[in-house]
């Protein structure tokens, strides 16, 4: 083939040059099957069936991965600020019985990442049990949030002390508008993020469902969308899937349901719609069994997945047979 007609492309890691026209047209020069690999193309999953319309063009970066067996998914990663994770859960450490308990249900989550609150040191018993005791933040990616924050100003307090007790820069931020309702207040919130990307900070901002306070926040230095499903704590399930759509759509980060879900297909839905990832805290702490919880949710984020990558079939309005009646005796 002539050079000339030929892309560069950085497949990989590695550079790479290819005539193909679409993306499925280099899985096949690749001698891959479409149908058994994930593509990321620039950072954005290309869903599996559209893979065969996606145009390939010049400076485009791929990885293309493929799965093992054992639902392990270790192909399948997500990337945050630079920074890759196997997991597409997240799990909160809070309402839990015991540290013991808490430490039991993060390894049955399959999460790299736990958000941690950051409290005043209890100075009465300085040797009390910590939660860095039970989950080593040398194997398990602590995410300081900014939980029961009201003001932009707490928030950003609270998370320059993370940092300088921990090193932390990826974090998380929420400013809450009121305790009943505990949804967030979004002026205070891109006040914050603003503040904080300023200072070196890779804020995961939790929000409203609402594309245009997405887009901003996007564009104020958040390195992740985090919107509601529904109230914290309120297990109620994602309630509204348009506006969670709208943001995956519209986001050049991370989208990441936080709060509200209730139960494993709560979850599932949350992938379906082609989120990043999940995170919940109640859902599985106040479950009756949260270590059986824990897995039923690592399982329902890869089924959602994994149904968002095969690419649902198209709704109709009336019935499709499944069978031929062409031939009926």
């Amino acid at each position: 083939m002539s050079p000339r007609m030929t892309k560069s492309i950085t497949l990989n890691g590695a550079p790479h040059r290819s005539a193909a026209a679409t993306i499925a047209d280099l899985v096949r020069e690749l001698d891959l099957a479409p149908e058994k690999v994930a593509v990321e193309r620039n950072g954005e999953i290309v869903p599996r069936s559209t893979l065969a319309e996606a145009p390939l063009a010049e400076g485009d970066t791929l990885e293309i991965v493929h799965f093992v067996g054992g639902g392990d998914h270790v192909g399948d990663t997500w990337t945050v600020a630079g920074r890759t994770f196997r997991s597409r859960l997240i799990v909160g450490t809070g309402k839990y019985k015991s540290f013991e308990q808490n430490a039991a249900a993060v390894e049955a989550s399959g999460a790299d990442i736990v958000t941690v609150a950051v409290r005043r040191v209890n100075v009465s018993d300085p040797k009390a049990p910590m939660l860095t005791d039970f989950i080593d933040p040398k194997k398990i990616t602590y995410l300081p949030n900014t939980a029961g924050c009201f003001t932009g100003e707490d928030a950003v307090r609270t998370l320059r002390l993370a940092r300088e007790a921990g090193g932390w820069d990826l974090v998380k931020l929420e400013v809450l508008g009121e305790a009943r309702t505990l949804y967030p207040d979004m002026r205070e919130t891109l006040k914050a993020t603003e503040v904080l990307a300023k200072e070196g900070f890779l804020p995961m901002v939790y929000c409203a469902d609402d594309p245009i306070a997405a887009k901003q926040l996007e564009d104020a230095g958040a390195v992740a969308i985090m919107p509601l499903g529904a109230p914290i704590g309120s297990g109620l399930g994602i309630q509204n899937r348009v506006m969670i759509r709208l943001i995956v759509e519209g986001a050049k980060v991370p989208v990441l349901v936080d709060a509200g879900v209730g139960t494993a297909s709560d979850a599932a839905v949350g992938m379906e719609l082609g989120c990043d990832g999940i995170l919940m805290n109640t859902a599985i702490a106040e479950a009756k069994d949260p270590i059986r919880m824990a897995r039923a949710m690592k399982l329902a984020v890869e089924a959602g997945r994994e149904a968002y990558l095969a690419g649902r079939m198209a709704r109709r309005m009336y019935a499709d047979p499944s069978s031929p009646l062409a031939g009926l005796i």
